[in-house]
C-alpha cells in the first residue's frame, strides 16, 4: 500500500548515504519551476509541501480525533484563521509525530519538521506550500546539524522522537535509546532559543520506576533510564516545558500506509482520556490521544513546567475541544 504513495525523487536532494551537512538544508519536495529556482539564493533550501492533499489531515480530524460530542462547526478547517504559531515537530514522521503534523495542518498551524529523511514528509503529507509546512534535514544525535537557522521564528516545539526498547533492526545506525532519548533530547534542548514559548516532550510512563518490576524488564537496555535523563535535562534547562508520559502505545503506527484508508479502519474507540501525575498510571494509550494531548498542551498556560501521564480507554473522548482538554489537565492536577 505504501508504494502507491511514493513520489518521484526529490530534485536536488542527495539520495545516497553519507554524513549530514553541517548546515541545514531546505529543499522543495516538489520540482521548482525555473523562476522559483533562480530566486532561491539562500544557502538553506526548503522542503515544502501544498495544502492540495488534505486527505491525511481530514482523516485524522473526522475519523480519529473528533468526538461524537464535538461541534463540527468549531472543528471545521474553514472556520480557523491562520495561526501565529510556528511549531517545530521533531520526529514528525513517527507513529505519534505524523498524527501531530496532520492535525497541525488541519488547524492551519504553520509547521516545520526536522527529519533525517525528508522524503518521508512527501510520502505522508504530500505537497504542501512552504507557508504551511517546511522540512529541514537534520539529526538530533549530531549537534552540528542543529544550526540556529532551523529555529528562526519557531514559537513552539513538540519532540516525539523515539526508538524500540529492545534491540531490533531500528537500532541499526546507532539508533539506540541512549542516542535518541538522551543524547538527542539533550542536543535539541541545548540548541533551542530562550524565546521559545513552549516545548512539549513525549516520554513514557514508568521512567521514575525503572529499577522496579515490571518496569525493570522494559528497561533492560536502558530506555526508561535514558528517557528520564532527557526529561531531567529539559526540566533544568530553564525553557518553558510540558512533558507527556504515554502509556503503552496503541492505534498504529501508520507510518507505512495510506493514512486516509488505515485510520478509518483501525482507529477504534479508545478516545476517553485518563490523565494523572506522579507516574502512577499503568495502561495503554492511543497514539491519537497522545498527539492531541501534545497539541492542546501548547496553549494551556498552567501546563507549563508540569509532567503528565496519559492513558486512554473505550468511550467518548474530548475530541479537539480545548475546554474539555483544559478540564482533563486540571483534573489530573487535583488527583
Amino acid at each position: 500500500m505504501a508504494s502507491n504513495l511514493l513520489l518521484p525523487p526529490v530534485r536536488g536532494f542527495p539520495l545516497s548515504g553519507g554524513k549530514y551537512p553541517k548546515h541545514p538544508r531546505r529543499i522543495p519536495l516538489h520540482p521548482l519551476n525555473p523562476s522559483s529556482s533562480s530566486s532561491s539564493s539562500s544557502s538553506s533550501k526548503c522542503i515544502s509541501s501544498s495544502r492540495r492533499r488534505p486527505s491525511v489531515a481530514r482523516a485524522v480530524k473526522e475519523e480519529v480525533i473528533q468526538s461524537p460530542n464535538s461541534d463540527p462547526a468549531l472543528d471545521s478547517k474553514t472556520s480557523l484563521p491562520a495561526s501565529s504559531k510556528l511549531v517545530l515537530v521533531v520526529g514528525g514522521t513517527g507513529g505519534v509525530g505524523q498524527l501531530i503534523v496532520a492535525s497541525l495542518l488541519d488547524r492551519n498551524i504553520k509547521s516545520r519538521l526536522l527529519l533525517r529523511d525528508p522524503e518521508k514528509a512527501a510520502t505522508l503529507f504530500g505537497k504542501q506550500d512552504e507557508e504551511t509546512l517546511q522540512v529541514y534535514k537534520g539529526d538530533t544525535r549530531n549537534p552540528e546539524d542543529l544550526d540556529p537557522s532551523i529555529f528562526e521564528g519557531v514559537t513552539h516545539v513538540i519532540c516525539c522522537t523515539g526508538t524500540t526498547a529492545f534491540p531490533t533492526k531500528r537500532w541499526d545506525g546507532d539508533n539506540t535509546p541512549e542516542k535518541i532519548d538522551w543524547e538527542g533530547v539533550r542536543n535539541l534542548v541545548s540548541a533551542l532559543p530562550s524565546s521559545l514559548k513552549r516545548i512539549v516532550l513525549v516520554s513514557s510512563v514508568g521512567v521514575t520506576k525503572f529499577n522496579e518490576l515490571p518496569w525493570s524488564i522494559m528497561n533492560l537496555f536502558g530506555v526508561l533510564k535514558y528517557k528520564k535523563m532527557g526529561e531531567d535535562f529539559l526540566c533544568s534547562s530553564g525553557l518553558p516545558f510540558t512533558i507527556i508520559r504515554a502509556g503503552r502505545l496503541t492505534d498504529g503506527p501508520y507510518t507505512s500506509y495510506d493514512l486516509n484508508t488505515l485510520l478509518k479502519a483501525t482507529a477504534g474507540q479508545r478516545r476517553a482520556v485518563l490523565m494523572g501525575q506522579g507516574d502512577k498510571l499503568v495502561g495503554e494509550v492511543s497514539r491519537i490521544v497522545v498527539a492531541e494531548a501534545c497539541i492542546q498542551a501548547l496553549d494551556i498556560e498552567f501546563t507549563e513546567g508540569k509532567i503528565y501521564e496519559v492513558n486512554s480507554v473505550e468511550g467518548d473522548g474530548p475530541g479537539t475541544d480545548p475546554q474539555k482538554w483544559r478540564e482533563i489537565f486540571r483534573t489530573a492536577e487535583a488527583k
